[in-house]
């Protein structure tokens, strides 16, 4: 994934005159993504998609394929995303930018080669706590957690709650795995997520759309509402009634609940061409 950290070029790449990329890395927008994943697809000879599937930023980057490129999508599964980034979304994404930018170690980007322990880890580990609240269902964490004390701990003496640890522990995950810099790019992608820019608004955009469709969503998504894949499955001709999954871990349920996915997976690929489905391999 262009501006990752895990296998593409993103601001800990070296540039041609071998230094890093860091803070000069460019924006990036989900068309970017496509057309390097098109780029893929024709250096592999794959000239259309039995299915392109994808939920939250995937689901912006299947929509962007079948969009930008609808000859070569045979079927689409779109999962708790938008056809446009909205007010909400923006803001939590920025402010959660905005504590990685504060962390004095983010030194405008470029601390790649700064040594050991010497990156924006803090402000890391606060914009994953402030993003994995807006991924699980505000029913879930209450069942789990409450306000209950973490054992062996208490907040009125230092100590945490246990969703405090809770968050702690993803926070945690992510600074032994991520790079802050990419977290940057990619969330700023994410925002500027707009599949009707510079094609006569959403409506107009969403009428591109060739591809048999499903939109579903998550009944306790707070971060992509239900809402905004109803406007999904209102805006593409060849689109069924969206299909809504029950789950109590808000944003999530697209990548836990695997059966109730699945089963749209299914419902789609039977209805593929053999040929397509074959050649898509």
């Amino acid at each position: 994934m262009l501006g990752g950290c895990q296998g593409s070029t993103g601001p800990a790449s070296l540039r041609p005159d071998r230094r890093r990329w860091g803070g000069s890395f460019p924006r990036l927008t989900q068309r970017d993504q496509v057309r390097a994943e098109a780029g893929l697809a024709d250096a592999l000879g794959i000239d259309r998609w039995a299915l392109v599937v994808g939920g939250s930023m995937g689901g912006m980057r299947a929509l962007e394929w079948a969009v930008s490129l609808p000859d070569r999508v045979e079927a689409l599964l779109l999962l708790a995303c938008p056809a446009a980034a909205g007010a909400d979304q923006i803001a939590w994404a920025t402010a959660q930018v905005h504590a990685i930018r504060a962390d004095p170690h983010w030194r405008g980007g470029d601390y790649h080669d700064a040594g050991p322990g010497q990156g924006p880890h803090a402000g890391l580990g606060i914009a994953r706590r402030m993003a994995h609240i807006t991924y699980r269902g505000a029913e879930e964490l209450e069942t789990r957690f409450g306000n209950r004390p973490q054992q062996g701990e208490d907040p009125w003496r230092g100590g945490r709650y246990q969703v405090e640890s809770y968050l702690d522990h993803h926070a945690a995950k992510l600074v032994r795995r991520f790079d802050a810099a990419s977290y940057v790019v990619l969330a700023e992608a994410m925002n500027a997520h707009d599949v009707g820019r510079g094609r006569g608004g959403i409506r107009a955009a969403l009428g591109r759309v060739r591809a048999r469709t499903l939109v579903a969503g998550i009944d306790t998504d707070r971060l992509y509402p239900p809402e905004q894949q109803k406007e999904l499955a209102a805006g593409i001709p060849s689109a069924d009634a969206v299909r809504m999954i029950a789950s109590p871990f808000g944003h999530d349920g697209f990548l836990v609940e695997t059966g109730e996915v699945s089963a749209l997976v299914r419902e789609l690929l039977d209805g593929v061409p053999e040929r397509v489905t074959a050649g898509a391999g």
